[in-house]
């Protein structure tokens, strides 16, 4: 799955010399992402529930060396657990292997009745607090694969964009 992913962004992106790491709280639809992206439909899956994902949390910092690009996949609907994603969030943009990523926000589960808006998960992330950071955010729904290539397309642009001119620090929204 993972290859099918890093052929995509090459494919975007044109160079097989860029690091994407995806990483979000359980059950936000990171893996349903992955498979509508390599197999354009979803596969039934058992999530990542209860305190399984709280042992894995400690390893993902193994990962995030020469990281260009970080995919934050946030469950819109979940408002109980938006503190627990901005911590997380704020952990793992504040590692220094992360510094100079530039950040992707998925507001995921934008179909469901009651989902946050990308403006109440920005606010809840403290995505507009972020300085000298390029983000972007984008409401997507991973059943539908609505957001999904919009959000690549970004990725990839704006990864391009700072290999071919250097870093530039802006944030971006899309509602």
């Amino acid at each position: 799955m993972g290859q099918a992913f890093r052929k995509l962004f090459d494919t975007l992106s044109g160079n097989s010399e860029i690091k994407v790491v995806m990483v979000g709280l359980d059950i936000a639809g990171k893996t349903t992402i992955l498979y509508k992206l390599q197999l354009g439909k979803v596969v039934s899956t058992f999530p990542t529930v209860g305190r399984g994902l709280y042992k894995l949390r400690p390893v993902w910092k193994h990962y995030f060396n020469n990281t260009d690009g970080l995919i934050y996949v946030v469950d819109s609907v979940d408002r109980e657990r938006i503190g627990e994603a901005k911590q997380e969030f704020q952990d793992i943009i504040n590692d220094p292997f992360m510094l100079n990523s530039v950040i992707l926000v998925f507001a995921n589960k934008q179909d469901l009745r009651g989902a946050m808006t990308p403006t109440e998960v920005c606010e809840g992330l403290g995505l507009f607090d972020l300085k000298n950071r390029k983000w972007h955010i984008l409401g997507t729904c991973a059943l539908k694969g609505d957001g999904l290539y919009e959000g690549l397309d970004w990725l990839s642009s704006t990864l391009k964009e700072k290999q071919a001119s250097g870093y530039s620090s802006t944030g971006t929204s899309s509602f």
